[in-house]
């Protein structure tokens, strides 16, 4: 007896485990690096989106190895009408996110890393939800470095990193035409 209910529970449990396992590391097995000029990117990802939504957003790392300042710029997605990069911050208790003029410094020897709730790309009048598993490209323009096309993988609805599952509560911040952040529950 203790063979058969060992099997019947262990099996499935390493089973399930294995699937998550797999789930979890998806996106970042999709993701690549990219270089170009003195700029390394690494980590791109975006979030899927609610079919219903005018937004979204993706985010990557930037390594600058070179001795001058470059600006980065999101020129084009092949999802969105705009694509912008925006940062976010909390103002007496609001969150309040704005778009980067002129295109986020990227100093000589540093990273910056664009990750949620903090600087992102921001995908504007989508075409289309964006759905997990797939993936979207944009077009980034380095003032010194050049321009690169970039892969996103896109993970889950309120995923928090690449590979990781959707933000405890399945809710998701989007904003609406009026730059008012709302929280949608799934």
């Amino acid at each position: 007896m203790t063979k058969l209910t060992w099997k019947r529970f262990v099996y499935p449990a390493v089973a399930a485990l294995t699937l998550i396992a797999a789930g979890l590391t998806a996106v970042r097995a999709h993701a690549r690096d990219y270089d170009v000029g003195s700029i390394h990117i690494t980590q791109p990802w975006a979030r899927a989106t609610p079919k219903a939504a005018s937004t979204g957003a993706a985010y990557l790392t930037v390594a600058n190895s070179g001795t001058a300042v470059d600006r980065l710029s999101c020129v084009a997605s092949d999802v969105s009408a705009t694509c912008q990069i925006h940062s976010m911050s909390m103002d007496d208790g609001v969150m309040k996110m704005r778009p980067v003029e002129g295109g986020l410094e990227i100093p000589p020897g540093e990273t910056i890393t664009l990750k949620p709730s903090g600087l992102h790309l921001m995908l504007v009048d989508l075409k289309h939800a964006l759905e997990p598993g797939k993936t979207l490209e944009a077009t980034l323009r380095f003032e010194k470095a050049g321009t690169v096309k970039v892969d996103f993988p896109i993970a889950a609805i309120g995923a928090s990193a690449p590979g990781a599952a959707a933000a405890p509560g399945g809710g998701t911040m989007m904003m609406n035409r009026g730059g008012m952040m709302q929280m949608n529950k799934q």
